[in-house]
């Protein structure tokens, strides 16, 4: 049975929250968003608060939910929350339904947002929305309803993702003083002063990653890309007439289901100066990419359907190279493109290039930077070039910053 409801229990936890982590979560107002830096501390702040509220609030019957994208960064969570809980405050652990039942009987459910409409119709008394930039609107709508009967508090942390997204807009209303809205904002810089990050760990993202996506990422400042790795006056800047100079390195994408082959060819200067792209049986495709880049040092996909053409294509043409993809190996590829055309270091002719550059975005993900086309776009051309400009920055005497 629970124990006395009238009491309250007090906790200690044994992380201890740095002064700015927790003046921006432990705010005195019943809607609080915070918008922070990948690894400055918020989920682990808000883990505190949750349970902090559960044990001033809870009682039998009453439910604090967690909130995230997915089922699997619920779950997460879930385990994060378990280990935080002091020994002594857990009365009931379900594992299968993501539920901590504390000493006063109050329930601590941690949910995925992927299935607004399953989330209504409960009375919560306290919730966290994780991760509430990669939260469908729609699951804001439905805890909004869950917490109107209560008039309970929510507190709402997430990366920034741009300008384009209901949490985004919900921050400037925070920020501007809406009444009973409390906003803060957490760098990495607050999660170095804090002991949390490293510093030099911080100025080497800085180094080797995409202004946009540091930004976004480390500084919580929105991008005016809106998730465009590139930055679309960085793409317009390098747009020129293809080279007719001979191509020293080549990159091809090989087409998978209703996707292109694309071989893309860059000159001495960093210049596109050959570009093919099609739609073709295998055999014809090995014919016309083997033809397209004789021996000049070549990186082809081969993940997939592409390794068994790539076998053959490498016993015919010396310079090929296979280039394995991963979600690793791809955020290297393209992080090292986004920094060559931020800097102008290549170029590319107006068209199909230019159109899939600006269709593509980064995504974040509890394992990292997710990088694809958005919606029902296609990426072979970019996936083509980043290839190729690769193995160009990878040319000896030029080194690679990566």
């Amino acid at each position: 049975m629970p124990t006395d409801t009238k009491k309250k229990i007090k906790v200690k936890f044994a992380r201890p929250l740095y002064d700015k982590q927790r003046d921006a979560i432990f705010a005195d107002k019943r809607w609080i968003i915070v918008e922070a830096s990948t690894k400055s501390g918020k989920t682990h702040a808000a883990i505190q608060w949750m349970i902090t509220e559960a044990l001033d609030k809870g009682k039998e019957g009453r439910s604090f939910w967690w909130v995230a994208p997915t089922f699997q960064q619920a779950k997460m969570s879930f385990q994060r929350c378990e280990r935080a809980l002091p020994n002594g405050l857990t009365m009931r652990t379900n594992s299968t339904e993501l539920t901590l039942t504390l000493l006063n009987g109050a329930a601590l459910r941690f949910l995925s947002a992927d299935r607004p409409d399953s989330m209504y119709g409960d009375d919560v008394y306290g919730a966290v929305c994780d991760e509430a930039s990669r939260c469908p609107e729609g699951s804001w709508y439905a805890l909004r309803s869950t917490l109107s009967a209560t008039r309970a508090r929510c507190v709402l942390i997430g990366n920034v993702k741009g300008r384009k997204n209901w949490f985004y807009h919900l921050a400037r209303k925070a920020e501007v003083g809406e009444p009973d809205w409390h906003y803060a904002r957490l760098s990495a810089y607050d999660a170095v002063a804090g002991g949390v990050l490293d510093q030099e760990e911080i100025e080497s993202a800085r180094r080797t990653l995409p202004e946009s996506v540091f930004n976004e990422l480390y500084m919580a400042e929105p991008s005016d890309d809106s998730g465009n790795p590139f930055g679309h006056e960085n793409i317009a800047a390098c747009i020129r007439d293809i080279s007719s100079e001979p191509s020293v390195v080549f990159g091809v994408d090989l087409a998978r289901s209703v996707d292109w082959t694309v071989v893309t060819g860059i000159d001495a200067q960093g210049n596109v100066s050959y570009f093919d792209r099609f739609q073709s049986d295998w055999e014809t495709t090995e014919r016309r990419v083997s033809a397209a880049i004789g021996h000049v040092p070549t990186f082809i996909d081969s993940t997939g359907v592409g390794d068994p053409i790539f076998e053959r294509i490498a016993k015919v043409c010396s310079g090929a190279e296979r280039y394995h993809f991963s979600q690793g190996s791809k955020q290297v590829l393209m992080e090292t493109l986004s920094v060559s055309i931020q800097n102008g270091e290549i170029g590319y002719p107006e068209g199909v290039i230019v159109n899939e550059l600006n269709d593509f975005e980064f995504v974040y993900s509890a394992s990292g930077v997710r990088y694809a086309a958005s919606g029902q776009s296609h990426d072979d051309a970019v996936v083509s070039l980043a290839l190729a400009n690769y193995k160009f920055q990878n040319q000896p005497g030029r080194g690679i910053w990566l």
